[in-house]
């Protein structure tokens, strides 16, 4: 099973969730590739059976230039068969923008077709103990779904 994981970072936290999530997939047998979104297409998806997208909100919900231009790259495609889950950092002090992107992303993936594996794991900054729980359970949920 074959997993693309890419990931926006604009303090590091999103890589760290990013990483987490790989090595997690790797110990369940998935063939992980991960990369920053300034670097990927998102065409690279449709070579793969799990698409995950990690983000981090700044500010009021208002989507930086690389983020935006990945989402209208996405909106694009037919991920019909695929299967997706979104991950992504905010700050709680944003209220209701909290993590905005993260469900920005999880309709843009909707709308391509592609079926939700798991829920959306939304964190507070930089991931603590417990949300690195949340992230290692959505893994096995993932596992648990597709290694049937």
């Amino acid at each position: 099973m074959k997993a693309r994981i890419v990931y926006a970072s604009m303090t590091g936290n999103d890589e760290d969730m990013a990483d987490i999530l790989e090595e997690d997939l790797q110990d369940y047998g998935f063939d992980v590739e991960t990369s920053d979104v300034g670097f990927t297409d998102a065409s690279d998806y449709l070579d793969s059976d799990l698409c995950i997208f990690i983000t981090y909100t700044y500010g009021e919900g208002v989507m930086t230039d690389e983020i935006a231009d990945f989402y209208e790259e996405l909106k694009k495609l037919d991920l019909t068969g695929k299967y997706f889950a979104v991950m992504g950092s905010g700050d709680k002090t944003y209220g209701e923008h909290f993590c905005e992107n993260v469900f920005d992303y999880e309709k843009a993936f909707k709308a391509c077709h592609a079926t939700e594996i798991t829920k959306p794991v939304t964190i507070e900054n930089a991931p603590d103990d417990d949300e690195i729980d949340l992230i290692d359970q959505a893994a096995k949920e993932m596992a648990d779904k597709l290694n049937d």
